[in-house]
């Protein structure tokens, strides 16, 4: 059984920093691309990073580049998300995603990841 499990959420200011992470187990998380979305009350599923599967090409967003930075260590089976100079727009529910690491299309969009996790709150007060 496929679970990914969020942690490091919480309520911060703005300009802190917080660091998340997503366990993964029951699956072969190095053969997995991996991504992080963000979902606030009324407002669809937004991206917010990816990484591949090996660790390679990462991609964000305009709104979260210079300030999130994507990472996994395979040994550990673990996803992070580094998220800086945090602003009250930051606020959400994030989920960490999994998708196979030959699977089509970009990453971009939540319809292409097969495994969720059931997210972890961040708010941010200004």
């Amino acid at each position: 059984q496929v679970q990914l499990v969020e942690s490091g959420g919480g309520s911060v200011q703005v300009g802190d920093s917080l660091t998340l992470s997503c366990a993964a187990s029951g699956l072969t998380f190095s053969r997995y691309d991996m991504g992080w979305f963000r979902q606030a009350p009324g407002k669809e599923r937004e991206y917010v990073a990816s990484i591949q599967w090996i660790g390679g090409a990462r991609r964000y967003p305009d709104s979260v580049q210079g300030r999130f930075t994507i990472s996994r260590d395979n040994a550990q089976n673990t996803l992070y998300l580094r998220m800086n100079s945090l602003k009250p727009e930051d606020s959400a529910v994030y989920f960490c995603a999994a998708r196979p690491y030959n699977a089509r299309g970009n990453g971009y969009r939540p319809g292409e990841y097969t495994y969720w996790g059931k997210g972890t709150q961040v708010t941010v007060s200004s």
